[in-house]
């Protein structure tokens, strides 16, 4: 990086701020407006792989980037699921817990990989779990898991207001065809999350042991 540059201005961060002001939009909107709502979030989505595309190609990553990435991307979820669990009461319990896990374990894990010297959450120290080291480095699995989790939550989200565009002859439309099919996507999401929560404590732990060593 350059001496003088402006890291708040390279193209992919500027694309991280549309994705932030999409994504308040489409949590103002969700109490009353689906689809308007649903177009903000899907448009900041999308805008998600853009942003990483274009600080590959322009050299412009930067741990700024990086950290403004995975905060929309867990503030976003965050607020979807937080109307969940105003328009499904019954279900809160279970959201309220899946939104912790998210936050807390995608934080502790980027923290832990800044410690290591990383740049961002998607990079693995070298005590990661395998299973979360074949989810990050495989482009296609990543966008196919982040896909589903997205697309469960959002069709449960549609499946308030509407079944859908009809799929089959019958009343099942396809917001619920598609919560189905996406519902073990999201689960192993989640199974993901929490291997990610306890990696990043066992990494953190061993940080802790290293300097303590140090300073004997």
């Amino acid at each position: 990086m350059a001496a003088g540059e402006n890291v708040f201005l390279f193209v992919p961060n500027v694309i991280g701020y549309m994705r932030l002001a999409l994504s308040a939009a489409s949590a103002l909107l969700m109490p009353h407006s689906p689809g308007s709502a649903s177009l903000c979030y899907g448009l900041s989505g999308l805008l998600d792989a853009v942003d990483g595309h274009m600080a590959r190609a322009l050299g412009q990553g930067s741990r700024l980037g990086a950290m403004l990435d995975m905060l929309t991307d867990r503030l976003s979820s965050m607020c979807l699921l937080l109307n969940l669990a105003l328009l499904y009461p019954s279900s809160a319990p279970i959201l309220q817990l899946s939104m912790a896990l998210d936050l807390s374990s995608h934080w502790l894990h980027m923290h832990c990989t800044t410690l290591e010297g990383g740049r961002s959450h998607k990079e693995m120290g070298g005590a990661a779990n395998p299973l979360l080291r074949v989810y990050y480095s495989n482009r296609p699995l990543l966008f196919l898991l982040c896909a589903g989790n997205e697309g469960f939550y959002g069709s449960l989200y549609l499946l308030h207001f509407w079944e859908g565009p009809p799929v089959f002859p019958g009343p099942v439309g396809l917001f619920r065809v598609t919560l189905w099919v996406c519902s073990p996507l999201a689960l192993l999401k989640g199974l993901l999350n929490l291997l990610q929560l306890l990696g990043a404590a066992q990494r953190l732990a061993a940080i802790d042991r290293a300097e303590r060593a140090k300073g004997r």
